[in-house]
Parts: C-alpha cells; structure tokens; sequence
C-alpha cells in the first residue's frame, strides 16, 4: 500500500506503516527528526501521484479549540486553515485520514468520525484527538491503560512545546498502521 502521512515531521506514523511492510513517506514543510522516506514541502505537489491512503495531521494553531480566546484576532488565518484541512478532504485519494484535536473543523467543516484518546493505546494519557474519516473504519483501541494524566495539556511554555504537543503517540500510530494498513 501506498502511504502519504502529509503534515507529520516526527515520522511516527510513517515508520509504523514501513514496519508493517508499506511504502510510506512523511511529508512537511519541516524537514523529518528522524531519518527515513520524507518530503520537504508542500503536501500539494504529491497530490499528482497515486496514494492509497492519506494520513494528514494539518497544524492545529489557528483550528483547536484550547486557542479560541484568540479567534477574533485570526479570523483570516482560521479560514486559510480550514480550507486546507478541507482540501486534504477532498485530496484524490481513496482512504483518507485527517487528524486534530477539538477544534472548530467540528462545527465549521463537519463532526469528527471518532474521538481518540492515548490511554486506548497503550499511553496512560488524556490528549483527545478527533478523526475525520473517509473510507476507513474507526480505530479499535488495542492497550487500554490506567492513568489518565493531562501531560501533553499540562506541558510547561517552551520554544519547542508546539512540536511536542504535535507529536503521534506511537500507540496510535502503530494502531493506524495495523488497522488501516490490512484494508
């Protein structure tokens, strides 16, 4: 099968679907943490070739809803963020996956399929996370765990907070890999 993971620096799930066997490539406008198949640039220019699956984690900054004491002032910057997530919904690709957390794609585009949680995946933490579904069927939990702690929430200000708030569990992504990769 092949996998397009568009918004995804860390590589997570990419590598999970290349453990399974895949061919799989990470794609951003940052480069990958780590080394692998990974496409610096915009997710668009990979829209041409054939996809099987899309797994798109578009940036949350002007979408979730822990941020909306600031919608009034980027109202322009909202828009420009729901007509992407809006194009990789309508990307050509049979399968498609578009993750974020609660956020205004909810009321704005339409509800989610499913909301996730860590602590079903082997993480014994609380960071709800919505799936926006086309073609593929809800993710089963594999490893549910105790401890539901908010530590993805609770993370203190830091210049990189952005980017470990951004970050699949890999639970989650090993599930998205196994689940979605045997279709």
């Amino acid at each position: 099968m092949k996998v397009l993971v568009a918004c995804e620096f860390s590589g997570r799930v990419r590598d999970a679907f290349l453990a399974q066997g895949h061919d799989a490539l990470s794609c951003d406008l940052l480069p990958s943490e780590v080394s692998g198949p990974h496409y610096q640039g915009d997710v668009r220019d990979l829209f041409k070739d054939h996809w099987d699956l899309l797994i798109a984690h578009p940036p949350c900054t002007h979408l979730a809803v822990s941020g909306s004491r600031w919608f009034k002032l980027k109202q322009v910057e909202q828009a420009e963020a729901l007509a992407f997530v809006q194009l990789l919904l309508d990307a050509p690709v049979a399968r498609i996956a578009v993750e974020n957390p609660i956020s205004v794609i909810s009321t704005r585009i339409r509800k989610p399929d499913q909301i996730i949680q860590p602590w079903q995946f082997g993480h014994g933490e609380t960071k709800a996370t919505c799936l926006w579904l086309k073609n593929l069927p809800k993710l089963r939990p594999t490893d549910v765990v105790p401890g539901r702690e908010s530590r993805v929430h609770n993370m203190p200000p830091s210049p990189d907070r952005w980017k470990n708030r951004s970050r699949t569990f890999e639970g989650i992504a090993k599930a998205m890999a196994e689940q979605w990769g045997s279709l």
